[in-house]
């Protein structure tokens, strides 16, 4: 193991998509170097056990999250984590070979808590034996920004890796937001650290017609933006799917010029 990089813990949440999941641990296990184990919040739906095939032998909890939505499943599997950083990773996702070892690089630098990539956001069809067909993509390729974030959540949680004692300074995800409550922790998160961007897809975020959270504009998201707009200071904010944010995202400028 190269010096000064952090052992990691790959946390994973899922619920009712075995098949998903098993594309998203068979990435898990190709990384070019692997997490020292995966936890899983399992957050309901069938047995997994086939799912865990595709880690080998890494070694992999499994804990059953009682539907309490994707913050109580990360934070539960978290919790006994032996990794000096967690990973986090949706179980529709996929984590590219490199993914993990450009953020440890990145909390290599004692002055990093928390990092994250730049992801690729792919529409995609499934057929009917579960094949994933691409039908298009767009790359979020931007540094930490306060103002974006004020209105664009652009980074999702499979694209980050965060020291574990920042991690439990913060309390976790917030369990009372059962949607952006990913941007809840990343804008609590930067208030005591700058989050440091990795540059280089390594992670896509993928999307089909059903099944996106993001997707949803239903009153309880929509009180969960109102809720994060009163604790953070932001504007009012208009809920949009990622594929949107994406779009929204590539008409900016990155304080770099990335």
């Amino acid at each position: 193991m190269p010096p000064g990089l952090p052992t990691v813990t790959a946390v994973v949440v899922t619920r009712d998509r075995p098949r998903l999941l098993a594309d998203a641990l068979a990435g898990v296990a190709r990384q070019s170097r692997p997490p020292i184990e995966v936890r899983i919040g399992n957050d309901g739906g069938p047995d997994i056990g086939e799912a865990l095939a595709a880690l080998g032998a890494i070694g992999t909890s499994v804990i059953r999250t009682g539907a309490g939505g994707a913050a109580a499943a990360r934070n539960r599997a978290a919790r006994g984590a032996r990794g000096e950083a967690l990973a986090f990773l949706d179980d529709d996702d996929r984590w590219l070979p490199g993914h993990l070892e450009g953020l440890a690089a990145a909390l290599a630098d004692p002055a990093v808590e928390i990092a994250f990539a730049d992801c690729a956001v792919v529409r995609e069809e499934l057929g009917p034996g579960g094949a994933r067909a691409e039908l298009a993509r767009r790359v979020i390729a931007h540094d930490w920004d306060d103002a974006l974030m004020r209105h664009d959540d652009f980074i999702p949680p499979s694209a980050i890796m965060v020291r574990r004692p920042l991690f439990e300074r913060l309390g976790g995800f917030d369990e009372s937001f059962r949607y952006s409550e990913d941007w809840d922790f990343l804008m609590r998160a930067a208030v005591l650290t700058a989050p440091r961007r990795v540059p280089g897809v390594s992670v896509e975020i993928r999307m089909r017609a059903t099944g996106n959270a993001s997707a949803d504009f239903g009153e309880e998201r929509l009180d969960c933006l109102r809720r994060l707009s009163a604790r953070h200071g932001l504007p009012a904010i208009e809920p949009k799917t990622f594929w949107e944010v994406a779009e929204a995202v590539a008409g900016t400028r990155s304080p770099r010029g990335a």
